[in-house]
């Protein structure tokens, strides 16, 4: 059976990603692999600051919790998966990442990733 290690692993090697980042819904750290000048325990720490209010949203809009997020920068997207009630995947890909592949994946992958957590 897979680890986090490989599914960090596997996700980062993707063409396109520059950080896969497992973390508690606390924002700490569980594992991660980042490109060189990215602090991963930093963007571990942001993340529920965003899952909160997402939540909220959808609470409000009747559709329910987060489960993925795409968050589209200048430079990049940013995907947010809730994998389990107490883990969080973070992935950054760079704008010409197939990142319709990488949601489906995950979409699809959900409960066997949230088994390795």
């Amino acid at each position: 059976m897979a680890s986090i290690r490989d599914l960090v692993g596997a996700i980062r090697q993707r063409e396109g990603v520059e950080a896969a980042v497992i973390l508690g819904r606390d924002g700490l750290l569980i594992d991660s692999q980042v490109v060189p000048g990215l602090d991963a325990e930093d963007l571990a720490a942001r993340i529920p600051g965003i899952i909160g209010p997402a939540d909220d949203l959808g609470a409000a809009a009747a559709r329910g919790e987060l489960l993925t997020a795409v968050l589209e920068h200048r430079t990049g997207l940013a995907v947010i998966s809730v994998l389990s009630p107490d883990a969080v995947l973070f992935v950054l890909v760079r704008p010409e990442a197939n990142v319709g592949q990488l949601l489906f994946e995950l979409r699809r992958n959900r409960e066997q990733i949230a088994a390795l957590v």
